[in-house]
């Protein structure tokens, strides 16, 4: 599939609904969907819940609603990872002769891990690579990538540069699907993209160190890869990036004023001038150029 094959440009916002929308993710949304407005393209919204085990009832319907409050619609049907698993699984078919399954819990790859990924993910050692030791049964599935020196992933983000990164050493053979049976964040989001056409990625830097790992998923499946723009995270008095565990509040304006007042404060953040505008129409009307001057070229 190659997604820029009608010259299109096609962005998304990808939430997942494991609570309400707060200010962190208010600014990736709003980073995505001006892009593709300053591109005059299409924008997406799509709800990430492959992780069914931590979505929170109704947290998704509310975030549509707070997106359609502030003006931002999608341009097609909103789509639902928990109802995508057959393409997940049919990626993976496509995939077998580069996954092996591995029995590690948890504690037993945290005590023997290479080190720490980017992320802060426990880099795998590989215990499981050459087939499983006696007596172990399969919890997970995990792809396998390259040797040293055949395994470096490198690629231009429009805010970040130049980005390189060595799977081998800095994140190790990674899981397609978990031990609780959910298929793994990597694989369904290079495989929604691909499916959906999408042609820019727009997201918060803290997703910065996972894009080698889909640009690898993606060659092997042999789909076009999206230009990226990681976007700087949102950060509490204590520098944590902002969450719904670093108890990030939720963003619930009450008209349009305080809706005006959101997004202008996550405008601020991203560095955009927008004024004192007194409605949402006149909001967009001065957003879309601001980020178009910087980030269009």
């Amino acid at each position: 599939m190659n997604t820029r094959s009608n010259g299109g440009y096609v962005g998304r916002f990808a939430p997942s609904p494991t609570g309400p929308l707060h200010a962190g993710s208010l600014v990736a949304a709003l980073a995505s969907y001006l892009d593709a407005r300053a591109h005059h393209g299409t924008w997406l919204i799509r709800i990430e819940d492959i992780d069914e085990g931590r979505s929170v009832p109704g947290a998704a319907a509310e975030i549509l609603d707070l997106l359609h409050r502030l003006g931002m619609e999608s341009d097609r049907e909103v789509v639902w990872q928990s109802r995508r698993k057959h393409l997940y699984e049919a990626a993976y078919d496509r995939l077998a002769g580069h996954v092996y399954p591995c029995g590690c819990n948890r504690r037993e790859i945290a005590d023997s891990r290479l080190g720490v990924a980017p992320d802060g993910a426990a880099i795998y050692p590989g215990t499981c690579r050459h087939g499983l030791a006696p007596g172990r049964s399969p919890r997970s599935l995990r792809l396998r990538v390259p040797e040293a020196d055949a395994d470096v992933i490198t690629f231009q983000d429009r805010v970040a540069g130049v980005v390189t990164q060595r799977l081998a050493s800095e994140s190790g053979d990674f899981v397609l699907k978990r031990a609780d049976g959910y298929w793994a964040y990597q694989l369904a989001v290079v495989v929604d993209d691909a499916e959906q056409g999408v042609t820019d990625v727009v997201r918060g830097a803290d997703l910065l160190d996972s894009t080698p790992r889909q640009i690898f998923l993606q060659r092997l499946l042999n789909v076009a890869t999206p230009r990226y723009l990681h976007v700087p995270v949102v950060r509490n008095a204590n520098g944590e990036k902002l969450s719904k565990q670093t108890g990030a509040l939720a963003v619930r304006p009450g008209d349009e004023e305080a809706a005006v007042a959101a997004l202008r404060q996550s405008a601020g953040f991203l560095g955009l001038e927008v004024g004192e505008p007194g409605s949402l129409e006149a909001f967009w009307r001065v957003a879309v150029p601001a980020w178009a001057a910087l980030h269009v070229s």
